[in-house]
């Protein structure tokens, strides 16, 4: 009877082992980082990213990078989808190319191209990112733009560049494209968003539907605090609909990565929320909860050499997975004028 009781233990230990909190997996698999994780550039700011491993067997960092020239603000107006790839997931990663930039007046997506998310659906690959444009009929000149960006948020355009933010999709056959992009935006704001649809996260679920969470102001809210919202489609490239429910509305959030993990099953999102590094999870990509280990990470980075980094912003977190299990954990980071991406290599979990 005692060895039935033991075998019995043993496998369910083993079974919650496996359908555990991901949170303390990924928390205590954290590493202190190198130069080789670091990727800045000197007359740019690079920041947010997303990485997916190619046919040639290297790794891509799809990112958003804008010129200091245009202080930091210049990210809703000069932003561009930049191409990086490295020998691995946590780099050093090399500059390759620009691939998105804003297509100019006539267009949704007219101005900046920002905060990417590169996905491989069914044979194609999904470039999702978020533009602006300052109206059908607002006539301006490169020299407005210019002092929109060095004015920064205080500028009237702003009042228009913000609210006009959509999140929109890019289609290739391969990662050197050519990138198509649709001349709608993705999705509109509506249930608990309003005013912008940004900063996309995307992921094909159990069901094969697509689960698509994107950031919108949180309705009838008098401060400025921002809601999650989810999206599903039967398409990559929509159409989608918005659930009435958030995933998350109990704090001011930002910069969602979603990921559905086949072997246990489940839903798991990571995100910011400006002191630190936030999980949660759902077992049906509805309805979501806090992880177990909700907060990942705290506003620092430790460095192989004993230093860390405190950074002044610590966002557009983002994870690359290999075989099923989270292998690097991406931040973007500003310290001073300088902004660069990190990509934090985890511990092997054998």
């Amino acid at each position: 009877m005692h060895l039935y009781k033991f075998k019995l233990t043993l496998i369910l230990l083993l079974i919650f082992s496996s359908y555990g909190s991901y949170g303390q997996q990924i928390s205590e698999r954290i590493q202190p980082i190198s130069s080789d994780n670091i990727f800045e550039t000197e007359e740019f700011y690079n920041w947010g990213g997303s990485i997916l491993k190619g046919e040639d067997g290297k790794y891509h960092l799809f990112y958003s990078r804008w010129p200091k020239a245009t202080k930091f603000t210049g990210w809703l107006l000069y932003s561009e989808v930049a191409h990086a790839i490295s020998d691995h997931p946590a780099g050093p990663w090399t500059f390759k190319e620009t691939v998105l930039e804003g297509r100019g007046k006539g267009y949704w997506d007219a101005i900046t191209a920002h905060n990417p998310k590169i996905k491989f659906f069914d044979g194609k690959y999904y470039l999702y990112y978020i533009s602006t444009n300052l109206g059908e009929n607002n006539e301006y000149t490169d020299e407005e733009l210019m002092e929109t960006s060095l004015t920064g948020y205080s500028h009237p355009n702003w009042k228009i560049l913000r609210p006009n933010q959509r999140t929109g999709v890019a289609v290739a056959n391969s990662l050197k494209g050519p990138w198509i992009r649709q001349n709608k935006p993705l999705i509109e704001p509506s249930g608990p968003i309003t005013t912008l649809t940004v900063n996309p996260a995307i992921d094909k679920g159990k069901d094969g539907k697509y689960y698509l969470i994107v950031k919108g102001d949180k309705p009838n809210e008098t401060k400025f605090v921002r809601n999650q919202a989810m999206a599903i489609s039967d398409r990559p490239d929509g159409s989608f609909v918005i659930l009435p429910d958030p995933v998350i509305d109990y704090m001011d959030t930002e910069d969602m990565s979603l990921w559905y993990d086949e072997t246990r099953n489940k839903y798991f999102g990571v995100f910011h929320a400006h002191t630190f590094i936030g999980l949660v999870s759902s077992k049906d990509g509805i309805h979501w909860e806090k992880d177990d280990d909700f907060e990942l990470m705290k506003k620092a980075i430790i460095k192989k050499n004993g230093e860390t980094i405190y950074p002044d912003r610590m966002e557009r977190p983002f994870v690359y997975e290999e075989n099923g299990e989270v292998s690097v954990l991406g931040l973007a980071v500003k310290k001073g004028d300088k902004s660069f991406i990190v990509t934090i290599p985890l511990k092997d979990k054998n």
